[in-house]
């Protein structure tokens, strides 16, 4: 059979239902294919970059394979951010270029090029893949394949790539005769990791303060319903990364806040004083410590889960465990949950109700907000769609200021999807991403929440949208800038707002682009329309795009101010009698004086 059909064969025995792709003549044979196989459904981008960004939203809604293809040169190349998303958010992905005829290869040669539109897509794409390959031998092509996703799905997960010359791709083989891959899964020791479990176990019993921290790792491991069964029979505060929003949602009866930087609800006061900290998937990263690293959790005895042991190693390890398990994250809730319930348990009712009233005290999105009479409060707005959506919805957000008050002010229900590109954060993602999630069957809305500035960069995926007719409701948060850079140009750069908007930066009218395209389009100009809008753009039954006029709004607060910080103290900065009522811990020396923003030399208290 024809190497190409063995490929998609191959790709629908592995559950492969929807594969996103641009094509190009040195990926057109395997393109063909599709012509040839009704159980595979081939969906064409406009650009590659969107293909690569729908393949790893795909797999994140659907917790299956996300496939695309490209051709060979700019084709491979232009797959490289999505790639590199799916890497740094441990994202199960497939990604497969052509290449030029093998004949016309330059490698091993100190030519930069042989073949028209040749490129070295293999040693571009191995720094942030979990396996890149070449086929040079038709006959290898299962073993490859085999290899390629096992890599993808076992341990920590990520992206994979596979090049295909055209003379391979128009090549035949014999499926009874390929060789095949047979990887070994990495077990964990049990008896150490029920050690270590009923050690935690033990020392929950003397806690005062404990605090369970989910990441994403939670959902990658499929082990949401898990962690909110743990969460019942800890009966502990439980607080989310960013990627784990959608898993201790906000009506999540021990949802205690959002931590980090941009801290939620909470104001991080919940972790700050934690005395006993479990993180379950999460690798902790600055952003959710800021620069001042060591005085995360500083009073914490801290358990940290992980599967990549490479993020357990004390040598590059930002916050130190305490005590480090190298395991699966449903492997450990399940085993937690099953020794926990052999325990009556201390209860930590106190805690619990004080930590409830920092989460309720301190909530993203202050009253003075509806007062708003020009334009768009952006946190108004978050909160109201939030209100709006439903448990079945997914929400895919983009990048920058719209995604920091997304994550901090969006109320999640159990069961909706809420994520976005954290890890590479490129603009653009959310748009192109959630044309992925509308092949995700998906039992309610698929709605893209984006910037001015993300859209632009992805917009021609419009037609994409109109050429397959999604259902997918996007919500554009214009406020008509880089809202983010102009904020850290305010903090950093004394305000000179070079390229960021209008100088440098000016969007188009985004409704009569999108009219062009033939897709329905509304507007939100008030608070007064927000109620109305939201909901017709919600009712719709095809694809719309909402503009949403939030003019030059480019506040995000709460918020550390830069990184000599600790992330309890949130600017804008509480009375310091009640900072220092909330803490329970001792502050970090110089707390009765923050640097404040409009002079980064100069104290609050001076002069």
């Amino acid at each position: 059979m024809r190497l190409t059909d063995f490929v998609l064969d191959y790709l629908v025995k592995r559950g492969v239902k929807t594969v996103f792709f641009v094509n190009g003549a040195a990926i057109a044979e395997l393109i063909d294919a599709f012509t040839r196989n009704e159980k595979i459904k081939p969906i064409c981008s406009v650009h590659e970059q969107g293909a690569s960004f729908a393949a790893e939203t795909l797999a994140k809604v659907s917790g299956t394979l996300g496939v695309a293809m490209a051709t060979s040169g700019p084709g491979g190349t232009n797959l490289l951010t999505g790639i590199a998303n799916c890497w740094y958010d441990s994202i199960p992905s497939l990604f497969i270029t052509g290449q030029v005829n093998s004949a016309f290869l330059s490698k091993g040669t100190p030519l930069r090029q042989v073949g028209f539109q040749e490129i070295d897509i293999v040693s571009m794409a191995k720094p942030v893949t979990k396996y890149a390959a070449m086929v040079t031998d038709k006959d290898t092509i299962k073993w490859t394949l085999d290899k390629a996703i096992f890599e993808a799905t076992t341990g920590r997960p990520g992206p994979v790539l596979i090049d295909l010359p055209m003379d391979i791709q128009k090549s035949d083989v014999d499926p009874l005769v390929l060789q095949s891959f047979s990887g070994e899964v990495v077990g964990f020791e049990t008896d150490i990791l029920n050690d270590k479990i009923d050690l935690f176990l033990d020392m929950l019993e003397k806690s005062e303060r404990p605090v369970l921290l989910g990441g994403g790792g939670i959902k990658l491991s499929n082990a949401i319903d898990d962690v909110l069964e743990l969460g019942n029979v800890l009966k502990i505060p439980c607080v989310a990364t960013w990627n784990a929003l959608d898993i201790f949602a906000s009506n999540y009866e021990y949802y205690r806040g959002r931590v980090g930087t941009y801290g939620g609800p909470g104001r991080n006061f919940v972790i700050q004083n934690s005395d006993l900290l479990l993180s379950i998937g999460s690798r902790i990263s600055g952003r959710i410590t800021g620069g001042v690293v060591d005085s995360f959790a500083r009073k914490a005895f801290k358990f940290i889960v992980d599967i990549d042991d490479a993020a357990l190693n004390p040598a590059f390890q930002q916050v130190k465990g305490d005590v480090n398990i190298y395991c699966d994250a449903k492997i450990f809730i399940k085993k937690l949950v099953e020794r926990a319930k052999h325990r009556r348990g201390k209860q930590h009712n106190v805690w619990l109700n004080l930590t409830k009233s920092w989460r309720d005290k301190y909530d993203p999105v202050l009253p003075e907000y509806y007062q708003q009479a020009k334009f768009v409060n952006p946190y108004v707005f978050i909160e109201k769609l939030s209100y709006y959506c439903k448990p079945e919805d997914v929400i895919i957000a983009d990048c920058g200021g719209n995604v920091v008050v997304t994550n901090q002010a969006f109320k999640t229900k159990i069961g909706q999807r809420l994520c976005s590109s954290n890890g590479n954060s490129p603009m653009g993602y959310s748009f192109a991403g959630a044309i992925g999630a509308c092949f995700a069957n998906v039992k309610g809305n698929v709605i893209c929440l984006i910037g001015d500035g993300g859209f632009t960069m992805n917009i021609q995926e419009l037609q994409t949208v109109k050429n397959y007719h999604l259902p997918l409701k996007t919500f554009i948060m214009n406020n008509h800038v880089y809202g983010i850079i102009k904020a850290y140009q305010d903090t950093n750069l004394g305000g000179r707002y070079e390229g960021s908007g209008p100088k440098g930066y000016n969007p188009p009218d985004f409704l009569k682009i999108v009219d062009a395209y033939g897709i329905p389009t509304e507007s939100i100009n008030n608070h007064l329309e927000l109620e109305k809008k939201i909901n017709i753009v919600l009712a719709h039954k095809g694809p719309i795009v909402c503009d949403v006029n939030m003019d030059e709004n480019y506040t995000y607060e709460p918020r550390i101010f830069g990184w000599n910080t600790p992330i309890e103290d949130m600017y804008p900065y509480l009375p310091r009698d009640e900072f220092r009522n909330n803490m329970l811990i001792e502050p970090i020396k110089g707390w009765e004086n923050p640097v404040m923003p409009q002079d980064p030399g100069k104290k609050s208290g001076d002069a």
